[in-house]
């Protein structure tokens, strides 16, 4: 070759790895942990203007996508199916694509949200776990898109929630977790990841709208969740109930992830205050969960809260949207941002920043600062509606608006 070739081969190269997004391991809701904090390295000055990679329909819902490596994985409606799809990261290419029927009346008081999925599907071990609107789980092979095993659970339980689905199953401890049931009732179970089979199960009221977490208190690791109408907390292993307090909001929309900051789960609801619990077991061995402190000024209704070090971020769905900052130990308030912020945001933590996408497409980037407020810059990154949480790729991100998956340039 000579050198003017092998000049522009390498000049091609090096525009194919600069356009070519970072690897990231985001497996499941708010990340593998949970926690909404990521490790990719995010550009320092934002573009003056997002700029699509690719753009891919994908069907509707709120579904956030997962990446690992080089791959994404989406669950999405096409008409009347749920569809489970692989993705090339590079090109937006399907690689494999699963669909089953999935009719779904909506509640006519959430018509605007669409009919789903509303549920973050969870890979583990070369598998992905969707949890469908009407509350089918299904568990896929990674690699190929095959059905390994699925439930449906409307037998044993009646109709799901009044707005679907639309908690996200954790795996934890070698099992799949998930809330099933619906408006009369439901179960926190644990399948066996690799047949289906129902390793535990806790009777309870039926599932909110927010996604569980695992934590360790007292050397018991624990799996917490808001229900229907309850904060609960069970045994990893087991399954038997270790605490439990009433939350009851209007209209039943429990639908805030709880956040774990040492010691303390951080909680909320729809006009209930943001407030911090901790669990403790006594010298009887029960357990009680004794409220640490309580921020009434900072309900939560659909954004759930970011811990980073000591200092806990959300959005309140108070005067037209508003962020603050709080101490996670006390519950002090930090700061608080200008009104007005929007309806939703997802907050996502990387490089000292806070990545917010909120519903109306607007992503604003604060610093993750206790100190005060401060704006880095906002970017307008799709034409649609984005619910869905993205996924930060380095000077990319991925973002699922109302039908299309979009790898977005954003510095």
């Amino acid at each position: 070759m000579n050198a003017r070739l092998f000049g522009l081969s390498l000049g091609a190269f090096a525009l194919a790895a600069a356009a070519a997004p970072s690897a990231e391991q985001w497996t499941g809701w708010r990340g593998a942990a949970r926690t909404a904090v990521s490790t990719a390295s995010m550009p320092a000055a934002l573009a003056a203007k997002a700029a699509d990679v690719w753009a891919v329909p994908v069907g509707i819902g709120h579904a956030s996508p997962l990446v690992d490596g080089q791959r994404i994985y989406v669950f999405a409606r096409r008409g009347e199916q749920e569809v489970a799809q692989a993705i090339d990261i590079a090109t937006g290419k399907a690689l494999w694509s699963a669909a089953y029927d999935q009719p779904y009346t909506m509640n006519s008081a959430a018509t605007g949200h669409g009919k789903g999925p509303k549920s973050t599907p969870v890979l583990a071990g070369g598998r992905l776990y969707t949890l469908g609107i009407a509350g089918v789980l299904s568990a896929y092979d990674a690699a190929t898109g095959s059905v390994l095993w699925r439930h449906a659970f409307d037998k044993e339980f009646g109709p799901p929630p009044d707005f679907g689905t639309a908690m996200s199953p954790l795996v934890d401890n070698g099992l799949v977790v998930a809330h099933v049931g619906g408006i009369n009732g439901g179960a926190l179970r644990a399948f066996d990841p690799a047949t289906g089979a129902t390793r535990w199960s806790w009777s309870c009221d039926g599932p909110g709208y927010a996604s569980p977490v695992a934590m360790v208190s007292g050397g018991v690791r624990q799996i917490v969740t808001e229900t229907k109408t309850k904060i609960v907390a069970v045994d990893a292993a087991t399954g038997a109930l270790l605490w439990s307090l009433p939350l009851v909001t209007p209209y039943e929309q429990n639908a805030v992830t709880p956040a774990i900051a040492g010691d303390l789960v951080i909680l909320s609801g729809l006009d209930q205050s943001t407030f911090a619990v901790r669990p403790t077991r006594g010298a009887d061995g029960k357990w009680t969960a004794v409220k640490v402190w309580d921020a009434k000024a900072f309900p939560m209704y659909m954004n759930s809260p970011v811990v980073v070090g000591d200092t806990v971020y959300g959005l309140t769905n108070r005067n037209k949207g508003q962020f603050f900052a709080l101490d996670a130990k006390t519950g002090a308030t930090r700061w608080t941002s200008p009104p007005r912020q929007g309806e939703n945001a997802s907050i996502t933590a990387a490089g000292g920043r806070l990545w917010c996408l909120t519903s109306d497409a607007g992503l604003i980037v604060l610093k993750a600062d206790p100190a005060a407020y401060a704006e880095v810059g906002r970017l307008d990154v799709a034409p649609s509606a984005t619910w869905a949480s993205p996924v930060l790729l380095g000077p990319q991100i991925l973002v699922k608006d109302v039908d299309h998956l979009r790898l977005v340039r954003i510095g």
